[in-house]
């Protein structure tokens, strides 16, 4: 468990605490627990592994030693002598905190002023000497049930109306995804540029939406505001779920953002598809979607073919094996992928962040 001061250091460094104190209304008596306490009782419970409850956050804070509990308020002198923080008063302030940073029609999505503190909080967490440590992100997503079930088909009240039905991966033999209600959060985590030397894998940004929002496009608005923040991008590792999108859903903000994408080529996107000009070059091979069905199907000549049939044939036959040893040839540096429509990502080895992959 990291020290309370060492929390109250990461929500100081980003003055999260006083603006959101500031959008929040004025009572006739000021409230024992302050956003700053509540900030690092958010803090202590998820480092201390604890579920993410409010009432975990309760808990984190009312056992701290007791001149621990003083300082912030947890403890506080009232009329009738001391009294501490109830479960009540946390979540009075954490509504009204989670109403003022949100949106006034909540959409499944997070407000930008809320996005903005979460990237601050996850930016100040990073020691300095890694700041500037590495370019390289992994990313991914994955699912956060909620719970409350979405709101029924025929309209009705929700204890959660944002969540929604989504899809995960089992830890089944068989093939088939499952249902889950709730949320997708993704994570961009800090990994050792290309040459470069060791980093710890530190979460640097993250989002969380609902299960009806991709959460690939979710992301990108996140990433891409880095370098805006003096954060260059540099190689970002994805999986073949962030490959398998349109390209402006992904790889072009992405590289138009300094990004270099080292991603594994979707199962969809390999094989004899697509068209011929779609030939494109992942992880140093070269994969050509568009190989003609009658060049694939090219059988033997028969024995009563004509002079034309059999030029027709040979003509055939040189054009596959051009096809068949293009693998072996130097291909231009601007070739097109499929899925991206954009210069197609370095070779496997040759990238970093390979060191997540074979860890």
């Amino acid at each position: 468990m990291i020290p309370l001061a060492a929390s109250g250091k990461i929500i100081d460094a980003t003055g999260a605490a006083p603006r959101i104190e500031a959008m929040l209304p004025i009572g006739v008596r000021p409230r024992q627990l302050t956003v700053r306490t509540l900030l690092a009782g958010m803090c202590l419970s998820q480092a201390d592994h604890r579920p993410a409850h409010l009432t975990r956050v309760h808990q984190a804070l009312v056992s701290l030693p007791e001149d621990d509990q003083r300082r912030p308020g947890v403890i506080a002198d009232w009329k009738h002598g001391p009294h501490q923080l109830t479960y009540r008063q946390t979540e009075y302030t954490f509504a009204l905190a989670a109403g003022a940073a949100g949106k006034d029609e909540p959409d499944g999505l997070p407000s930008d002023q809320l996005q903005g503190i979460c990237d601050d909080l996850l930016e100040a967490s990073i020691p300095d000497q890694f700041k500037d440590a590495s370019t390289s992100l992994a990313v991914d997503w994955t699912d956060l049930e909620s719970f409350s079930r979405p709101p029924p088909a025929r309209g009705g009240p929700c204890a959660d109306p944002e969540a929604s039905w989504g899809h995960r991966k089992n830890n089944l033999l068989r093939s088939q995804d499952e249902l889950s209600c709730g949320y997708y959060f993704s994570a961009g985590i800090m990994m050792p540029d290309e040459n470069g030397p060791a980093v710890p894998e530190l979460a640097r940004r993250a989002t969380v939406s609902s299960c009806r929002h991709d959460p690939v496009r979710a992301l990108v608005p996140v990433l891409t505001r880095m370098p805006d923040q003096g954060i260059p991008l540099g190689d970002v590792l994805a999986d073949s779920g962030y490959a398998h999108r349109d390209a402006g859903a992904w790889a072009l903000p992405l590289r138009a953002a300094g990004a270099q994408l080292v991603q594994d080529l979707h199962p969809h996107d390999r094989g004899p598809k697509g068209t011929h000009d779609g030939a494109i070059i992942a992880n140093g091979n070269l994969y050509c979607p568009a190989t003609p069905r009658t060049l694939t199907e090219l059988g033997p000549l028969s024995r009563d073919a004509t002079p034309e049939q059999a030029a027709a044939h040979d003509a055939k036959t040189a054009e596959l094996a051009v096809l068949r040893t293009a693998s072996s040839a130097a291909s231009p540096a601007t070739t097109t992928t499929a899925t991206t429509a954009s210069p197609a990502p370095r070779p496997w080895a040759r990238s970093a962040a390979r060191c997540a992959r074979h860890r």
